[in-house]
């Protein structure tokens, strides 16, 4: 893990100095300059070109032109910003507001929020100038992020057989997989795919992984992945013992969205109005309560009473906590 953190480091350094330079920079000046880089010529020359290359395969617009006042002439290397960087998103008032509130509730990536990070980012698109960290205990739910997720979304996304160890019942054995599908269910980061070594398919948890992840060239295997089976898993039905029908009332312009995510089974009324009423079996209240929120004010929670008390009593919170 501290290999992998150390090439992440140096290659936001490599790319932090591409974008900074006003003027193309030279090999020898990005060696001089960037924090991670052996001094010794070869080996620096090597993980130069491997993560110039890598980050290139990540859409990063490396430039390579001359260096104005050399001669004789010399190459160097740039990022030009305007390539690179996002067009302003132009959020409205109530994108910015649904932003702030999903970040509310769910930490990605654990509570640092250092100047850079994603979650910095995120947290400044969401109107949080400052980039002032929810308190954890307030978070609805965290999804943790580590090095796998990125190398095994770039494996799906260009087709790239991955290789790596796993770790089950204490015992460690290589594997070789054609991934089809990275995603996070029920606090845990999952790999599907098709596993070369017992030839079907099968989920693998991340964290049973080792660290160093091989990946192969793009595009060896050929033709779209199997259909993966749609998994009925819904995060407030998690079968605990203690189920409650939940009451929703959802307004007409959100009722498909609602009907998708809730499942047919669960209408029980569509009203004159367009509005649809469901009936919603719950064992898991906290992500249910995420959910509803995301929808604003175009959800009602009718019943049970104490559900509807529990999520008013958390609004009444979070909005004293807001205009402080």
């Amino acid at each position: 893990m501290a290999a992998t953190a150390d090439k992440f480091e140096r290659m936001m350094n490599l790319l932090a100095a591409l974008l900074n330079a006003e003027r193309p920079i030279s090999a020898e000046q990005i060696q001089r300059r960037v924090a991670g880089y052996a001094s010794e010529k070869e080996a620096f020359r090597r993980t130069f070109e491997r993560d110039k290359d890598e980050l290139r395969s990540l859409g990063v617009p490396i430039e390579v032109g001359p260096i104005p006042g050399t001669f004789p002439e010399t190459e160097g290397y740039i990022v030009d910003r305007r390539t690179y960087e996002l067009p302003d998103l132009d959020l409205a008032p109530d994108e910015i507001a649904a932003l702030h509130l999903a970040l509310q509730a769910v930490s990605v990536g654990g509570p640092s929020m250092e100047e850079g990070t994603t979650a910095a980012a995120l947290w400044r698109l969401g109107g949080v100038a400052d980039g002032t960290p929810v308190a954890e205990e307030d978070h609805l739910a965290e999804i943790p992020v580590d090095g796998r997720q990125s190398i095994l979304f770039r494996a799906v996304l260009e087709r790239r057989v991955c290789r790596f160890s796993y770790t089950t019942a204490g015992a460690s054995a290589e594997r070789e997989v054609e991934p089809w599908r990275v995603g996070y269910e029920r606090g845990h980061w999952y790999l599907t795919g098709f596993d070369r070594n017992r030839e079907a398919t099968r989920n693998f948890r991340l964290d049973r992984m080792g660290v160093d992840i091989k990946i192969g060239e793009p595009n060896t295997f050929i033709g779209p992945a199997p259909e993966i089976p749609d998994t009925e898993y819904r995060p407030w039905d998690d079968g605990g013992p203690e189920q409650v029908l939940a009451l929703v009332r959802f307004d007409s312009d959100q009722a498909l969205w609602a009907l998708e995510a809730l499942g047919p089974d669960t209408l029980r009324e569509v009203e004159s109005d367009g509005s649809h009423l469901f009936e919603v079996p719950v064992t898991a209240w906290e992500p249910f309560r995420s959910f509803l929120l995301s929808f604003l004010d175009h959800a009602e929670l009718l019943e049970p009473p104490e559900l509807r008390s529990d999520l008013m009593s958390w609004l009444q919170r979070y909005a004293e906590e807001d205009s402080r």
